[in-house]
């Protein structure tokens, strides 16, 4: 038995009465056995003749969503939960990629043959609300109790090229070990270029949930380097074999320090999606070039300028994933500047410096990667108790009030009309002049910034 919502009982009654048995499946029932709150519920309908039925019965309940009607879906918010509601099917592939399936509904297969098709043994797990019990034909609740990610059939797992990236996701969310037949399975899938099917979209659907739902994303992380598929997401697979200075980075490799550094970062994400997907990905990549840059100095490992480097890497690294614009602009001034923050604090940078640096990137956010950096290493001595060069900037930018955004300029173009001047293609000399003497700090009132201005007529 598991903990179910009796806000649901209704909707449940209402199915038996049409001589429809409910079995609540896959993530839902997962979940429940670990304790872990969820407001999505999948339940597979054993008796159902038509869709058009199901309508009539649960159009009592609220406003169905059809959009998946013609795959055999019917959606229902209800109660707080988002319920989506089909027959049990059984799928067979016909083409390539995630989609080329050929879909079969039934309505008297038995559990253990519908839930043949699913991924994992811990998603084939159903739970009947009627008779309140428990379907495992495969064994799930077992291998969820072990912490074990198993397969449930090798031949039909081996048909969606994305259960790859399901498998490196739901290692890390859960913390979970991956069955050695798993892997093997999820190697071979890779050298037989089954990544290479999957759209950039379904990459990056997955790679959000790993980076956002895990505690240590370092495992999936880890996992997809066992798989052989870190080289699709290359230059990710050059970072174990780059090393570092052993006094900085006693870690070892760029990679080790990488992984290191994204589960420091994922200790620290905000609860706001778009922001942290930003700073997880930033965290990903901010050695992005140092492959590419190391090289010895006077017997000193060192990568000098990869930060700058950085920016085009992490920019095609990202296109090759998304196509969300805004989303890479975002993350490149992170991985530009993210060792910035300790080289203003070393130089003890003026009030200009600052003013500048927030201008390029917000200093709030450049502040949690540099900090996610800055522990995400092992020391050769204590852990150091704070990071020095952050609390020391997140002070100046707060005193300056560029933590979030950088100074809105003092000077504006009515301030040129005023003073009689006729708009023209001379006014963002001006205004550009202005805001860059503004940001040296050459007035810091609009007063000032008036009588700057005369001074340039």
């Amino acid at each position: 038995m598991i903990p179910f919502p009796t806000a649901v009982s209704p909707l449940i009654d209402a199915l038996k009465d049409h001589n429809i048995i409910p079995i609540i499946v896959g993530g839902y029932v997962r979940d429940a056995l670990i304790a872990h709150p969820t407001h999505d519920m999948d339940i597979e309908l054993y008796g159902l003749t038509s869709l058009e039925e199901l309508e009539v019965i649960l159009k009592p309940f609220g406003k169905l969503n059809a959009v998946g009607k013609s795959f055999g879906v019917l959606k229902l918010s209800y109660q707080g939960l988002t319920i989506d509601f089909s027959p049990p099917r059984i799928e067979s592939k016909h083409g390539a990629g995630h989609k080329g399936f050929e879909i079969e509904w039934f309505s008297d297969i038995d559990f253990a043959r519908a839930a043949r098709r699913r991924d994992f043994t811990i998603n084939a797990i159903g739970y009947n609300p009627l008779t309140k019990t428990l379907l495992d034909p495969y064994g799930g609740i077992e291998d969820l109790k072990n912490k074990r990610l198993v397969c449930v059939d090798n031949n039909t797992f081996v048909e969606d090229p994305l259960r790859v990236l399901r498998a490196v996701q739901f290692v890390a969310r859960f913390e979970l070990t991956c069955d050695e037949n798993l892997l093997r399975l999820c190697r071979d899938m890779i050298l037989a270029g089954a990544l290479n099917e999957l759209p950039k979209e379904r990459i990056f659907e997955e790679l959000k949930k790993l980076l956002l739902l895990s505690n240590r994303p370092s495992l999936g992380l880890n996992l997809l380097k066992e798989m052989g598929g870190l080289s699709f997401f290359s230059p990710l697979e050059k970072l174990e074999t780059t090393p570092q200075d052993p006094v900085s980075h006693p870690e070892g490799s760029v990679w080790t320090h990488t992984l290191m550094c994204v589960d420091e970062m994922a200790h620290m994400r905000t609860k706001e999606n778009k922001r942290d997907i930003v700073l997880m990905l930033a965290a990903l990549l901010h050695d992005i070039a140092k492959p590419f840059t190391t090289i010895v100095i006077e017997g000193v490992l060192n990568a000098p300028h990869h930060a700058e480097k950085g920016i085009e890497i992490a920019r095609q690294w990202l296109m090759h994933i998304t196509d969300d614009k805004s989303l890479i602009e975002g993350i490149l001034p992170l991985v530009r500047y993210h060792g910035t923050p300790r080289k203003l604090y070393r130089n003890r940078a003026s009030d200009s410096d600052i003013l500048h640096l927030s201008t390029h990137v917000c200093i709030k956010d450049l502040l949690l990667i540099s900090r996610a950096d800055f522990f995400g290493r092992l020391f050769v001595s204590a852990l150091p108790e704070k990071h020095d060069a952050g609390a020391w900037l997140y002070e100046r930018a707060s005193a300056l009030n560029v933590l979030h955004a950088p100074p809105p300029p003092l000077l504006m173009g009515r301030d040129l009309i005023a003073l009689g001047l006729t708009p023209s293609t001379r006014f963002k000399t001006l205004l550009d002049g202005a805001y860059e003497a503004q940001l040296n700090q050459e007035f810091t009132t609009s007063e000032q910034a008036k009588a700057w201005l005369v001074t340039q007529l």
